[in-house]
């Protein structure tokens, strides 16, 4: 094999691809922030607020028509399809209309819209690392693609309750509350055109620059050839030790992001307000942002440690995820119910969760090599988004009480930590690319 390339470019597509990601994250989770004014100006139920947040797992049905694309026809193809569906989607919820059930109607239409765009952003990550960048470095890049989406999700939390104002219902007066009505739907859709100017931006640039592929492979694994689509699925589906890691990744990050997404209103029964549940989700989501990539740099130096780090980051969290429930049931346990504690507990648990993304990611790949990067990690996708769905339909008829949900969080990260314990771990493309370049 021939020594592998690596191009100064290969940054720039990893950026407009993480933008693509962040602006998903980001329309994904408009709503969940600032549920309590979206009901006072669109009407919104809490059938309609879970069901907005239910559209990001079903938009992944057709994953697997993503990942198909993505082998046989390459990023580009894949990337510009996943950018116009979300401008389509980003669009649809920005039409003026009168009528609030026809602007109910539309805004459903864009939410899964921007569902369907799901399943690139959360699995091409490992495929464009491995296309683009030196094994060295395969690590940080996908935890920066992957993460962002995630990151775009916390900025929601972060722009939603600081740009549009909570309903004021200590007004009795109906010429107030008209009014107060009138401006928050104002800044809600303020928020929407911005959206929208955002995406439509990052597909203009993306159609502008976005190569498939680099001249010339960064290494052998990059260079290599990988097995069928058909071939793929079989040989995932008869690997024991591929199925155990992906229901130790899909539990508890479908739980979490299922819980994340409606985060405001399962606080909301606790007193929490909708700027502090806002902060309390970005600062979770950015926290394991920053902590994933930090794991994945320490990854890239000291190679086959996957594992420990795993073990390490589902610990915390099982643990932060026990402490967080607990103290929600403060008649039971009388544990102090403060703002300090929401703060702490959810913040390491999305610190804990969230960084294991990447880590998750890249075992992935190594255990199954040469399966494509883009199959693996659309199966495991698939199967969280599965595990969120299921627990968003039960949330549609049980959304007066949230004790079950929470207990759902220290469950699914047990469950996880043991199955990783009993995983033996192997480095398939690792040993391809350090022992037959050499």
């Amino acid at each position: 094999p021939l020594a592998g390339r690596v191009y100064g470019r290969r940054w720039l597509v990893l950026l407009l691809f993480s933008l693509l990601g962040f602006a998903q994250g980001l329309v994904w989770n408009t709503w969940g922030p600032i549920q309590n004014s979206a009901r006072l100006a669109f009407g919104f139920s809490g059938w309609d607020i879970a069901l907005l947040v239910f559209w990001g797992p079903i938009g992944f049905a057709p994953c697997f028509f993503f990942m198909w694309l993505m082998d046989k026809k390459g990023l580009r193809v894949t990337v510009l399809l996943t950018s116009s569906l979300m401008v389509l989607g980003a669009g649809l919820r920005c039409v003026p209309v009168s009528d609030l059930e026809i602007r109910k109607k539309l805004i459903h239409g864009g939410q899964l819209l921007n569902g369907l765009a799901g399943p690139t952003v959360m699995n091409a990550a490992p495929f464009l690392s491995t296309t683009w960048f030196s094994p060295d470095e395969r690590a940080t890049a996908t935890a920066i693609a992957s993460l962002l989406n995630y990151l775009g999700a916390a900025g929601a939390f972060l722009v939603g309750p600081l740009v549009v104002p909570s309903p004021n219902g200590t007004s009795h007066l109906l010429l107030v509350l008209q009014s107060n009505t009138e401006h928050i739907k104002d800044r809600i859709e303020a928020v929407l055109y911005a959206e929208f100017g955002m995406v439509s931006l990052i597909f203009s640039a993306a159609l502008a620059y976005f190569p498939s592929r680099p001249p010339f492979p960064p290494s052998v694994a990059a260079a290599s050839q990988r097995l069928s689509y058909r071939r793929s699925f079989c040989r995932l589906l008869s690997n024991f030790r591929f199925l155990m890691i992906a229901l130790a990744y899909a539990i508890p990050l479908g739980v979490f992001s299922g819980w994340s997404g409606v985060l405001d209103l399962i606080l909301t029964p606790v007193h929490v307000s909708q700027v502090d549940a806002g902060w309390i989700g970005f600062w979770s989501i950015v926290g394991g942002c920053v902590v994933g990539i930090a794991m994945a740099r320490f990854a890239d130096f000291i190679r086959g440690m996957l594992k420990f780090i795993l073990l390490l980051l589902l610990s915390g969290a099982t643990l932060a995820s026990t402490w967080f429930t607990l103290t929600c049931l403060t008649n039971v346990t009388h544990l102090p119910l403060t703002t300090a504690t929401l703060y702490t507990s959810c913040i390491l648990l999305g610190i804990f969760l969230n960084s294991s993304v990447p880590i998750f990611f890249e075992l992935f790949v190594e255990t199954v090599y040469p399966v494509p990067e883009g199959i693996t990690c659309g199966v495991v996708t698939f199967l969280s988004n599965v595990f969120m769905g299921v627990l968003l339909f039960f949330l549609t008829f049980y959304h007066t009480e949230f004790s079950w949900f929470n207990w759902c969080l220290p469950g699914s990260c047990l469950l996880s930590l043991l199955l990783i314990l009993c995983f033996r771990e192997s480095y398939d493309r690792l040993y391809l690319d350090v022992v037959v370049s050499v």
